[in-house]
């Protein structure tokens, strides 16, 4: 069982730099995302990333994070890639 946990941008900033992060889009739910890839279902994760469902960050939401290092992810590992989603701040 996948265990989705918590983490701050400033935490996952080496995996940027070592090319192992990946941005999955809020509209897919994280889990089924690393099922996929760690079962290499290739079809699947072929139509995410020509959809945009889940890519590379750019460098404009890179450099966005960089100014808030403490900006929440939901992140699952699937060696050698970590799977990011944004947090979105809920307000009452």
């Amino acid at each position: 069982m996948l265990s989705i946990d918590e983490a701050e941008w400033g935490w996952l900033k080496s995996h940027l730099v070592r090319g192992g992060l990946i941005l999955v889009e809020d509209d897919l739910d994280l889990a089924d995302a690393a099922m996929k890839v760690s079962g290499d279902d290739a079809d699947a994760i072929e139509q995410w990333i020509l959809s945009g469902r889940i890519s590379k960050p750019s460098e404009a939401q890179i450099h966005k994070w960089d100014e808030d290092q403490h900006k929440k992810f939901s992140m699952l590992i699937v060696s050698p890639f970590v799977l990011i989603q944004e947090k979105t701040p809920i307000f009452h």
